[in-house]
């Protein structure tokens, strides 16, 4: 059995689990294949290993895959998969849980948020280069101080929640506001309740913790982004579509926001000629939220199993 596994950018995935004990031949693949290369590129593969939402699989592209099996992504859902073709075809498709987080610690998704939130807040991209070139407190501006500001986050899911006890820590006050928040959801969650356009005028760093769907599609367009309390910075660690790119690198540029710290991003890896890399108020991290050894060792022993348990005629977590 030919079993690819896609996108393993950190050259780690084969030291990560026991491909050994599986039957069959284990290819890696480290760097991004481009749409059109796909079938030529997986021909005869007959197992699919997804790093959820790297790669994306259309009903086209999955047509030229005649061999494929069995399609195994981390993670339960992946929207840049088209599940309903496999299905439909018969193509079985398991998943894993997203591992590595314990209870009573934060998400790592929600650390790297707070991460691009320091980083903007005390200027440590621009001191450390500073620093490097003996410019001793010099650079401009002032580094900022989170106590008695104000965030907003948008979504208050599972890691939404996980942003009020660190803010409260740092002495933010929080509002909150998602589709289906009620005023006594957020209370219990150590939040306030408002409207995206309250939130949008009133909070100094605007944090995005929804999924991406046909609601969230662009639910930060230009007209958001100009409602945005002046000095305010926008933190997106959920998916890149939620915020419209093309208006942020606009509104960057005119200062609203007055910063961005960027996790996701529409085109992924980002392209090395992208606009928001020019951009001197952005702080920008290659989607990493979710990664860390301990998730992926557990992901990929998962994925291990998975392809076994079908190897043995007995598929579990399937999707």
């Amino acid at each position: 059995m030919r079993i690819a596994v896609l996108d393993d950018y950190h050259h780690r995935a084969a030291e990560l689990a026991d491909w050994q004990s599986l039957q069959g031949e284990v290819s890696f693949f480290h760097e991004p294949i481009p749409p059109q290369d796909l079938p030529s590129t997986l021909a005869g593969t007959e197992v699919l290993v997804l790093m959820r939402e790297r790669t994306a699989f259309s009903a086209e592209t999955l047509a030229q895959l005649p061999s494929l099996k069995l399609v195994v992504t981390t993670g339960m859902r992946n929207a840049s998969l088209d599940v309903g073709y496999l299905h439909q075809h018969n193509i079985a498709v398991t998943g894993t849980g997203m591992l590595g987080y314990y209870p009573g610690q934060l998400n790592s998704t929600v650390e790297v948020a707070w991460a691009l939130i320091f980083a903007l807040y005390k200027g440590i991209i621009e001191n450390d280069a500073a620093t490097r070139e003996g410019i001793w407190q010099q650079r401009q501006p002032f580094p900022r101080n989170l106590a008695g500001q104000t965030i907003g986050l948008i979504g208050l899911g599972h890691l939404g929640k996980q942003m009020v006890t660190p803010a409260k820590a740092f002495g933010l006050n929080v509002i909150a506001w998602s589709q289906n928040l009620t005023e006594q959801g957020a209370a219990e969650a150590g939040a306030t309740r408002v409207d995206l356009q309250e939130l949008l005028a009133k909070a100094d760093i605007v944090s995005i913790h929804q999924i991406l769907s046909e609601r969230t599609y662009h639910l930060l367009g230009a007209d958001e982004l100009n409602q945005m309390k002046a000095g305010a910075v926008l933190i997106n660690t959920s998916r890149g579509p939620i915020v419209d790119q093309q208006a942020l690198v606009a509104g960057l540029r005119a200062g609203k926001p007055a910063g961005a710290g960027l996790d996701v991003y529409d085109q992924e890896p980002l392209p090395k000629d992208h606009p928001l890399l020019q951009l001197e108020n952005t702080v920008l991290t290659p989607h990493i939220g979710y990664v860390s050894e301990a998730a992926f060792r557990e992901m990929y022993e998962q994925v291990v199993e998975n392809i076994a348990a079908f190897q043995q005629g007995t598929p579990i977590r399937m999707i």
